[in-house]
């Protein structure tokens, strides 16, 4: 099968639904520190019904909807009583919703519950949700005609409340998955959701070749990673799973404990000026993941070797803002930079080891190979300094 064909027909990704347990904590992050514009809430009757009060944020194409349980029982409360704060759900948007649900049906996918549907004036809502290899993550497959709300029962303000979108987030770029074991979750967007193969790497901290094995076995971070891609729309994912040495050290594990258990990662907001971007949002209290002085010691050879060669950005701004570069082909190149993990941010584990990158694509399709080792030995270093290099700590960004 081939994703270029777009079977399912799929149209966009339109954002994620995050469970919290603190939604006045994600209002102030999301309109106060990134700009976001607060569109929409729960009715008090999806709110009764639910047991669960929700928020909309949203900034371009990014929809993000934050749900903190109220009494026990709703889908919140599940998920929280499982999980520390973390994605509970992807929505898409598809042009013919009872094909897709058809199809997934056909291939294996396994939906939660029939076609859904509601009305609103002249217009319709119908979905469906699956459940995937993602942990507790489920996928939501929407079609809407003449239809305002992201799903029935939340309710649109008549005007956004604050956020202007300064920072210009203009659509999701992918999104990253940790995995103790990924090959049922590639084999799962293979098959049934037909997606195809992109891009992948497997990288350690730690030169194998120079170091003991009982070494080996006590030190360092290692990856797999593949990005699968959808190519009618562009939708990404990449999946990571941890590495040998030191398995259980290793960031992705880290993840997976934290979390307890395997699902979502980050997700990479796109915008079109990261250095604007970066400026602003530290003006605004948002941290990000440190990068070595020595990385950007490093990178004029690094750019030559890997055949980009010129950058149009200062390298003293880009350690300045902590920007990280990395690219295949002459002039084509991509910035990204990773905030701190939302566990870092708040100070506590329960807030979850999830968090956001933001990058400028500039030719370059790629997802940041080069800066890999200098990223893990950030990370490795901060994990050090909070006594947390065991088992049990932080997970960091990895893609």
């Amino acid at each position: 099968m081939s994703g270029t064909e777009n079977e399912l027909g799929l149209k966009r990704l339109l954002g994620l639904h995050y469970y919290v347990r603190d939604l006045e904590r994600s209002r102030r992050f999301y309109t106060e520190r990134l700009d976001f514009a607060e569109t929409g809430e729960s009715s008090p009757e999806l709110t009764a019904a639910g047991r669960q009060r929700s928020l909309v944020f949203e900034a371009g194409d990014i929809s993000i909807i934050c749900s903190e349980p109220v009494g026990t029982g709703g889908r919140a409360a599940r998920y929280l009583s499982r999980h520390p704060d973390g994605v509970g759900t992807l929505m898409f948007e598809v042009e013919d919703i009872e094909h897709t649900f058809g199809l997934l049906d056909r291939r294996g996918g396994n939906p939660i519950s029939e076609i859904q549907t509601a009305e609103e004036g002249t217009g319709w809502y119908k979905s469906f949700s699956i459940t995937t290899p993602f942990g507790d993550t489920t996928f939501r497959f929407v079609e809407r005609r003449n239809y305002t709300a992201l799903f029935p029962g939340l309710q649109r303000y008549p005007e956004p409340r604050g956020g202007k979108n300064r920072f210009g987030f203009s659509g999701i770029d992918h999104v990253t998955s940790n995995f103790q074991t990924m090959s049922p979750a590639l084999l799962w967007l293979e098959h049934v959701l037909g997606f195809e193969r992109f891009w992948e790497v497997q990288f350690h901290t730690q030169d194998a070749a120079q170091r003991s094995k009982e070494a080996q076995a006590a030190h360092g971070s290692g990856l797999r990673s593949r990005v699968m891609w959808h190519p009618a729309t562009g939708i990404k994912f990449a999946n990571n799973e941890p590495y040998r040495p030191a398995f259980k050290s290793s960031q992705i594990n880290i993840f997976h404990e934290d979390n307890r258990g395997d699902g979502v990662q980050h997700i990479a907001l796109a915008t079109p000026d990261i250095l604007s971007a970066v400026r602003g949002l530290r003006e605004r209290g948002v941290e990000f993941m440190p990068t070595p002085h020595a990385y950007y010691e490093l990178l004029p050879e690094r750019l030559k070797r890997e055949g980009v060669e010129r950058i149009s950005e200062d390298i003293a701004e880009l350690e300045q803002l902590g920007i990280l570069v990395d690219g295949q082909a002459k002039g084509a190149y991509l910035l990204q930079i990773f905030l701190k993990d939302s566990a870092g941010l708040y100070g506590s584990a329960e807030a979850g080891p999830f968090f956001f990158e933001l990058i400028t694509r500039k030719g370059d399709q790629g997802f940041g190979a080069g800066n890999f080792r200098a990223l893990f030995e950030s990370i490795e270093r901060e994990q050090s300094k909070a006594g947390a290099a065991q088992p049990g700590a932080a997970g960091e960004p990895a893609c």
